[in-house]
């Protein structure tokens, strides 16, 4: 005889409290869940055969060899450091969107914080590059964690709207806050400074192509990071979060302490990612903490696809050279993303990477 289990009126955007009955029928259906049925995260692998590791090998050919063939291809090196600091910005937000599956539209506030931050301790306190990664990845990764603290029991859609809010009143003060952050105009007068090694000084200020391989140190260490994370218990009980919230609610693992965890350490991230992107325009500008800069980055997450690791990467690369290109051309360049973004949803919504996996395997 089946039984009906009955509970409260949930608060609007958050999860139903478990009764002891759906306790205990949650508890049965995960007995008879095949382990070899729940999804993996893929994740770059520590150890495997070599053709398991060809893509990854590919991504970083690719990265360590671009200052040797980009002016060819009709690049240049600026264009290619923006594709590094915007896959990482991507990838940030991909920690929570792909891996624990909460979207969030405000996070380019913390992106914006990044790289005020960053430009006000080379202006306003040290005229020091590494410090200035430092306190721009604070700045942005302490009030990410801050704030959720308050938005961690919100869901779905609640969550992302509150997001948005909290991002545009980032986005109000640095636009209306005119004395320090220069408002409209945006912070000016600031530049990054070359790096001291001892004896040894590298000139990140005034070569292209070493300020390329300093961002790229840069992202080999945070998607290290992530990567170790992901692979981690912690990152595993994500993905059971992402997959069932409500099993693994009755697991005993506690979700909302994942779930900041999680948001907190994507802030850290893009807030990083951030304060590279002020170091390379030498700038830092309202706009930079809008709602549409959230949804650029989410576009670059979801066309190289949201459940693979280096997806974001590849969705950021495509994403900056379209805008590279056709913005020469037209106004209207964002009218030719979004048909992309489009056919990407409609036809490949795994993303670019996942389909060409999934060809490779086929």
């Amino acid at each position: 005889m089946s039984q009906r289990v009955t509970t409260g009126s949930p608060v609007a955007g958050e999860p139903p409290a478990p009764t002891a009955q759906g306790a205990a029928t949650a508890t049965a259906q995960l007995a008879e869940t095949p382990v070899a049925r729940m999804p993996a995260v893929t994740v770059p692998p520590l150890r495997g055969t070599l053709g398991n590791q060809l893509p990854l090998l590919a991504i970083w050919a690719i990265l360590l060899t671009a200052p040797l063939w980009i002016n060819a291809v009709g690049g240049y090196m600026g264009l290619a450091t923006r594709v590094v600091v915007l896959g990482l910005a991507a990838m940030s937000i991909n920690f929570l969107l792909g891996f624990t599956g909460f979207m969030s539209f405000g996070h380019a506030a913390f992106f914006g914080l990044g790289a005020y931050g960053a430009g006000f301790t080379l202006k306003l306190l040290v005229p020091s590059t590494p410090l200035s990664l430092v306190f721009g990845t604070l700045l942005g990764g302490v009030l990410g964690g801050l704030l959720g603290l308050l938005i961690v029991r919100r869901r779905g859609v609640y969550f992302a709207m509150v997001t948005i809010a909290f991002g545009q009143v980032f986005y109000f003060l640095a636009y209306r806050w005119n004395s320090l952050t220069g408002g409209d105009d945006g912070l000016r007068g600031f530049a990054r400074q070359p790096l001291h090694l001892g004896p040894l000084i590298i000139d990140i200020q005034n070569n292209a192509a070493f300020f390329y391989y300093f961002v790229l140190f840069c992202f080999a260490i945070a998607t290290g990071i992530m990567g170790f994370l992901l692979r981690s218990p912690f990152g595993r009980t994500l993905l059971a979060i992402r997959e069932n919230e409500r099993r693994a609610r009755f697991l005993g693992i506690p979700i909302e302490r994942h779930v900041w965890a999680s948001f907190t350490l994507s802030c850290f991230f893009m807030s990083f990612a951030g304060a590279l992107y002020a170091l390379l325009n030498n700038f830092a500008d309202p706009s930079n903490l809008h709602y549409t800069m959230s949804g650029n980055i989410v576009i670059m997450a979801v066309l190289g696809g949201i459940r693979a690791f280096w997806g974001p990467l590849l969705g950021a690369a495509v994403f900056v050279v379209l805008q590279d290109y056709l913005s020469s051309i037209t106004t209207n360049w964002m009218s030719f993303v979004g048909l992309i973004f489009i056919i990407v949803v409609l036809f490949f919504p795994r993303g670019l990477l996942g389909f060409v996996r999934g060809r490779n395997m086929a």
